[in-house]
Formats: structure tokens, sequence, C-alpha cells
């Protein structure tokens, strides 16, 4: 059986220090999943870049 999967990927900017806020990843993570998002991958390229979150549903 294939299923047909639909991506959303968010940006969560870094503080000027370069860190990321727990409170900021888990609020993104939260309202995603509310709406009935999976989280299936974090990317952070490299320092001071946005952290990627995909997520993926099915359609």
């Amino acid at each position: 059986m294939s299923s047909n999967w639909k991506y959303q990927v968010i940006e969560v900017k870094p503080s000027l220090m370069g860190s990321y806020k727990p409170d900021a990843l888990q609020e993104a993570m939260d309202k995603q999943g509310r709406l009935g998002w999976e989280l299936v991958n974090v990317i952070v390229p490299g320092p001071m870049y946005p952290a990627l979150l995909v997520f993926k549903r099915p359609q």
C-alpha cells in the first residue's frame, strides 16, 4: 500500500546570539501538531541560519 504525503517546511530563526529558544521550537512544533502535521526532520544548515522543521501528513 502506498500513501501520498504532503510536506511543509517551517523556519525557526535563531536569537541574535545564534542559539535557538526552546520555547520557540516547542511552539512551532505544537502548532503544526494541532493541525495534523507530524515532524519528520530538523535541518540546521549552520550557525546563525534558521532551523528548518520538516513536517508531513497524508493528503
